[in-house]
């Protein structure tokens, strides 16, 4: 293998690595106050991008995802407040049902909307053609924004838990959900806000991708499968360690085409979460108990 077509593999592993990572994110955030896995988590994703896409046909691009990520966010509360608050005591297994049901809807209603035609955004800068040189690898400039963007959002959202009040309120109801409602947390709220930020840090990520992958109403269930492996892979729960994971499943599928068909690419997902379920379920920087599976 020539060093070109190195780096080329490597720069196409960052960057759906990074996107997977921040499906995985999504996961983790809703997980972490909830206990449940939001398999909705892909048409976040759908939904950013195929608003955007609609809406740039009507004013600027950078305000056409703007409001797409706030309308894919004002979804996210929607969803919560409607199908999530009223439940009393719910398991975890309807929960996870419920999300797949909605995944369904949400796919549904986006396809009697937008048809099954294949969208893009326009590239942030250049075009298809255009790419930069990096290490004798030509790399489209939208890839660097895809990583750059998604590396300020995984930053952002640290600081985010770290240092705001909200954040910080947050944790305490992952860490414990009735001793955060014993000082006085609204446990509901932080449950609005998990879905909130999950939905708008879906759809941004979403608009990011979308001049390259291109998007389709269906493009959430791949995505969701991939970023649930990085969730497990990283350990369910642990957002940094998902970055990790995620660019090692990137890499894995970017490398898999060199030595088999392109067609096998999306099966190494499932290889590895199958893997990484049977023999260390708590991903490889979790520990097992923390794995909401076992739960079933």
């Amino acid at each position: 293998m020539s060093t070109e077509l190195f780096f080329q593999y490597i720069a196409a592993g960052l960057t759906y690595g990074f996107i997977y990572a921040i499906v995985a994110i999504g996961f983790n955030i809703i997980y972490n106050t909830t206990g449940i896995i939001n398999f909705a988590q892909g048409e976040f994703v759908m939904l950013g991008s195929m608003t955007a896409i609609t809406l740039n046909a009507f004013m600027p691009l950078p305000l056409a995802i703007l409001l797409s990520v706030l309308i894919t966010m004002i979804v996210g509360a929607i969803m919560e407040m409607l199908f999530f608050r009223w439940l009393e005591s719910p398991t975890v297994l309807r929960m996870i049902i419920i999300t797949i049901g909605l995944s369904i809807i949400i796919r549904e209603i986006a396809l009697a909307i937008w048809g099954e035609n294949v969208r893009a955004l326009p590239y942030f800068t250049g075009n298809e053609v255009t790419s930069v040189s990096i290490f004798g690898a030509h790399i489209s400039p939208q890839v660097l924004w895809v990583i750059g963007i998604c590396s300020i959002v995984v930053v952002a959202l640290q600081m985010f838990f770290k240092f705001t009040r909200y954040g910080r309120q947050m944790r305490a109801c992952a860490a414990n959900r009735e001793a955060a409602r014993l000082c006085g947390i609204n446990a509901k709220n932080m449950v609005t806000l998990s879905f909130v930020l999950s939905a708008g840090i879906g759809a941004l990520a979403g608009c990011v991708v979308s001049p390259i992958t291109y998007s389709q109403y269906n493009m959430g269930v791949p995505l969701a499968i991939k970023g649930f492996t990085v969730a497990i892979l990283g350990g369910l729960g642990n957002s940094m360690a998902a970055v990790a994971g995620g660019l090692v499943l990137g890499i894995l599928e970017s490398f898999s085409v060199w030595i088999m068909p392109s067609a096998y690419k999306d099966a190494i997902s499932i290889a590895i979460l199958l893997l990484i379920l049977f023999f260390r379920p708590g991903g490889l920087f979790g520990r097992k108990e923390e794995l909401a599976l076992k739960e079933f």
